[in-house]
């Protein structure tokens, strides 16, 4: 019996189909070049870690029903209120300078089918109710409540954690290099 074919015995295995593109690899980079390559990521990082400070103190607060010990009613609202403007902020620069020259050749960054940009969408349809309630608190139009601060942070508190992770993770060196060069990346807007 030719051996091409498998005896009645043998089972067949199946053609497995591969539904993702590889990813080819490439060599290790070096110490400078991971630097050059990861530059964006490590300035992404610093002002994400910023929003995760804000976030957690909030949050914190939220979850044990007390503010920071020393914080007044009018520093906590105005935490708040300055988080979901920095925020916005930070957003707004990415969508009007950053995301275009990224996404010139990186798919993660271009219109319909950018994650990162469909995550800012689910993020402010949260943060602009959030931060809403806290100027109407500052104001005096409403009483604040924790629990009430709490319930409008609950909604977009996930896809905000996973976005702040995902977003320095895709500007990462392993990453940018598949697309940019060592001078271009040193170009980029950032």
């Amino acid at each position: 019996m030719s051996t091409s074919n498998p005896t009645p015995e043998e089972p067949v295995k199946p053609v497995e189909e591969k539904t993702e593109t590889a990813v080819e690899e490439l060599p290790p980079l070096s110490d400078r070049d991971f630097k050059i390559y990861n530059r964006l990521a490590v300035k992404m990082d610093y002002f994400h870690d910023n929003f995760r400070r804000s976030w957690n103190l909030l949050w914190g607060a939220c979850t044990t029903n007390k503010r920071p010990q020393g914080m007044s009613l009018k520093q906590f609202l105005l935490e708040g209120i300055q988080f979901a403007d920095h925020l916005t902020a930070h957003h707004g620069i990415e969508e009007v300078y950053v995301f275009p020259v990224l996404a010139k050749k990186m798919p993660e960054f271009r219109g319909g089918r950018a994650e990162l940009l469909r995550q800012h969408k689910q993020i402010h349809a949260g943060l602009d109710v959030f931060a809403e309630y806290l100027r109407q608190c500052r104001a005096g139009e409403v009483d604040f409540e924790m629990d009430v601060l709490k319930g409008k942070m609950e909604g977009w508190g996930e896809v905000l954690w996973k976005h702040l992770d995902e977003e320095v993770k895709t500007l990462g060196a392993e990453n940018m290099r598949r697309y940019w060069t060592k001078e271009e990346i040193m170009r980029l807007p950032m």
